[in-house]
């Protein structure tokens, strides 16, 4: 029973984060503080060694996706998309 609680956490998360990652690569840039971004990123990186290291599937997989979404938050605060129109 505790796994799933952590699994349906895990849904409801990244549901949460789906939609802004979505509208960050659909505008090509993200109006996101750079601060938040870079602090996301990083933790959400160590707790994935974190949870590798013990052994914890449910917060791998979380921290894992939330590291490549904010990953991708990260790209277009830094990169972002110009239109040439």
């Amino acid at each position: 029973m505790t796994e799933i609680i952590g699994w349906v956490g895990l849904a409801f998360l990244l549901l949460a984060w789906v939609p802004q990652t979505y509208d960050t690569i659909k505008a090509g840039k993200t109006e996101m503080n750079i601060a938040f971004i870079l602090l996301y990123v990083m933790s959400s990186f160590l707790l994935t060694i974190y949870s590798y290291l013990g052994n914890d599937l449910v917060f791998l997989v979380l921290n894992g996706l939330l590291t490549v979404g904010s990953g991708i938050n990260l790209y277009y605060k830094f990169f972002p998309r110009t239109s040439n129109g």
